[in-house]
């Protein structure tokens, strides 16, 4: 395995019972964790799925060597057994839309995720990156929209939406976007897809 463009590491967990508790610490931890105070630490829980999902933003893309995302897994997993299914990924953001609502604070955050069928991914990058995302950060709602491939646990990738209110999903200039004629053909050609919606954890609640 070699070096790869990275924006983002993501840190991916399950908590066990009771482990919401350590998250404060956790995010806290992950603010130092590479040595570098230029990074900037992203959170989401879902708590039903009791679901934990990080992003540490480095401040401009790096080759990154898959050791790095092992070290810091192996330092979690050691200092917070809490933390089930821990996984630590490498991300190479393919696109960065501010939203329709940027000015205001995301509460929530919404991620699918998907391995595209075999020889899909031209086409659907393309759909994603020139109809569909951009789209949907025009929304009234959508703070930001993101795209990144994950270089080290599938699915391969993340589409990630800042949300204002939860109900941005269902409004009509969403479901517009999401029910193009291009949608429709791109949609299908999903596999592995996980779709989550996440509290964004402010600091308030770290």
């Amino acid at each position: 395995m070699t070096a790869t463009p990275t924006d983002a590491l993501l840190v991916q967990a399950i908590l066990a019972a009771g482990g919401a508790a350590v998250l404060p610490d956790l995010i806290r931890h992950l603010r130092t964790a590479l040595h570098d105070s230029t990074i900037q630490v992203h959170a989401a829980f879902n708590e039903p799925q009791s679901m934990f999902y990080a992003y540490l933003h480095l401040a401009e893309r790096r080759q990154l060597e898959p050791s790095v995302a092992a070290s810091l897994g192996a330092t979690l997993k050691n200092k917070w057994p809490a933390l089930q299914n821990l996984r630590v990924s490498r991300l190479e953001k393919m696109l960065d839309k501010q939203g329709a609502s940027a000015t205001t604070p995301a509460v929530f955050h919404y991620v699918v995720e998907m391995d595209p069928e075999a020889g899909w991914m031209p086409e659907l990058s393309n759909w994603y990156d020139t109809e569909h995302m951009p789209g949907l950060a025009l929304v009234p709602g959508c703070v930001r929209a993101s795209r990144y491939l994950n270089h080290d646990h599938g699915p391969l990738s993340l589409a990630c939406y800042d949300l204002v209110t939860q109900e941005t999903l269902g409004s009509p200039p969403w479901l517009a976007i999401r029910e193009t004629e291009w949608s429709s053909r791109m949609r299908p050609r999903f596999s592995n897809t996980i779709r989550t919606m996440f509290d964004v954890m402010t600091k308030a609640n770290r």
